[in-house]
């Protein structure tokens, strides 16, 4: 029904992210997707290629809780403290998941995996350090690729929940 380039001819989205911001009302995202000649792979490549702070990289990242993939939201300025998010999830072990979890649950590779649109139905954390900024950047489904969405708008599209998960800062 739709093509790879559903969110407008202009979009430099993923051809799978591009379905999902159709699917998602959200067709003008794809338009406001910036391509990138070298990779921004990295929140900080990302960050300097954009020129926004690091901490409105908003990264997407897949751990395995007791083995089932789960999607933790975070600013780029920020690590992921895995001991927060066992425990908001009531988990045994949290694990970072391998790259081939990742691309099998998402069907992004790491470094493009965007805030919403995966092959699968994940649980969604997003950390409240997202809040601090206006607008924040994620990857929109390849290493070179990104898009701008107010942090409040792109967590209730990922359906996440809000969390503190992050390390604490120095």
């Amino acid at each position: 029904m739709s093509t790879p380039d559903a969110a407008g001819p202009e979009s430099a989205a993923h051809p799978r992210f591009a379905e999902a911001l159709l699917a998602l009302g959200l067709a003008d995202v794809g338009g406001r997707v910036r391509r990138f000649p070298d990779a921004t792979r990295t929140a900080a490549e990302a960050a300097a290629a954009i020129g926004c702070e690091l901490s409105q990289i908003c990264k997407s990242l897949i751990f395995a809780a007791d083995g089932v993939p789960v999607l933790v939201l975070m600013d780029g300025a920020s690590r992921v403290d895995v001991e927060r998010v066992r425990e908001e999830l009531g988990a045994q072990r949290v694990t970072r998941a391998k790259a081939d979890v990742v691309r099998e649950t998402t069907g992004y590779a790491i470094g493009g995996v965007p805030p919403f649109g995966h092959r699968s139905r994940t649980r969604v954390l997003a950390d409240r350090s997202l809040l601090a900024h206006d607008l924040v950047w994620a990857a929109a489904g390849d290493p070179h690729t990104v898009f701008p969405m107010e942090p409040k708008e792109l967590i209730a599209h990922a359906g996440a929940t809000l969390v503190d998960v992050r390390e604490p800062q120095a």
